[in-house]
């Protein structure tokens, strides 16, 4: 909610909505991650519920736009399916290997300098 309230407070319009398919279908990115179940401690009946309702496959790639990407933080579990690395909107393995270059050059800084 703090977030909202500060979106709102900046002017920014936002729209918070359930339907994944919808969503996606107006997307340029659509950044999926997993349901982390350390943050539900004792509540398992909590992450079982949450656990698969939003899953990114090929039906979600057939109304998405041509020119949107996926991002995942990595690694997934079963938040998007396999049969979506192929295609060209995936972009989470060069998110990743972008992630690599860029610690690399910010270790060259710190321990190197220009």
């Amino acid at each position: 909610d703090d977030i909202k309230d500060y979106l709102t407070s900046q002017g920014v319009e936002w729209e918070e909505s359930a339907d994944l398919m919808e969503v996606a279908s107006k997307c340029d990115v659509v950044y999926q991650t997993r349901i982390q179940r350390e943050r539900f401690g004792e509540r398992t009946d909590l992450y079982e519920e949450a656990r698969g309702k939003y899953i990114v496959d090929q039906n979600v790639l057939r109304v998405m736009q041509k020119h949107a990407v996926v991002l995942h933080p990595l690694p997934r579990l079963d938040e998007i399916t396999v049969d979506v690395d192929a295609d060209p909107r995936a972009a989470y393995f060069r998110q990743a290997k972008n992630g690599l270059y860029i610690r690399m050059a910010l270790l060259k800084l710190l321990l190197v300098g220009w």
